[in-house]
């Protein structure tokens, strides 16, 4: 009996995922199309970097740390008190499908993340435009 690998295994485990996270924060952090989004952020990304890391680890079929440690991510509520339009899920999108197109993974897997990751983030939105 042959395994199918889950999204996570397909990332790269741990080190991939991290690395993904990783490339995603650093152009949320330098780049002029991300400007909006990143000042939703605290100063440092530390933290969201970390949470991002365990809840993507979990999402992707890899260890449910996000889970462990804080709960069901209820995405949407820890996301209210943040304005997010259509400005804000762009310009997180924009960071995100970089990331993803730099990234080592199988083109197929990338893509679909990239469609389930668009929908999750328009879902996001809590402010209207």
């Amino acid at each position: 009996m042959t395994h199918e690998q889950t999204h996570y295994e397909q990332l790269g485990g741990d080190a991939g995922i991290r690395t993904l996270v990783d490339r995603f924060y650093d152009l949320m952090d330098t780049a002029p199309e991300a400007v909006h989004v990143r000042a939703l952020h605290a100063a440092s990304l530390k933290v969201s970097r970390q949470k991002l890391f365990m809840f993507m680890s979990g999402w992707t079929g890899g260890p449910q740390l996000y889970v462990e440690q804080y709960g069901h991510p209820r995405l949407r509520m820890r996301h209210f008190p943040f304005a997010i339009a259509e400005r804000e899920r762009d310009e997180w999108l924009w960071c995100m499908d970089r990331a993803l197109a730099e990234h080592a993974a199988p083109e197929e897997t990338k893509s679909f993340l990239r469609e389930r990751l668009h929908a999750l983030a328009d879902h996001m939105r809590n402010q209207p435009g």
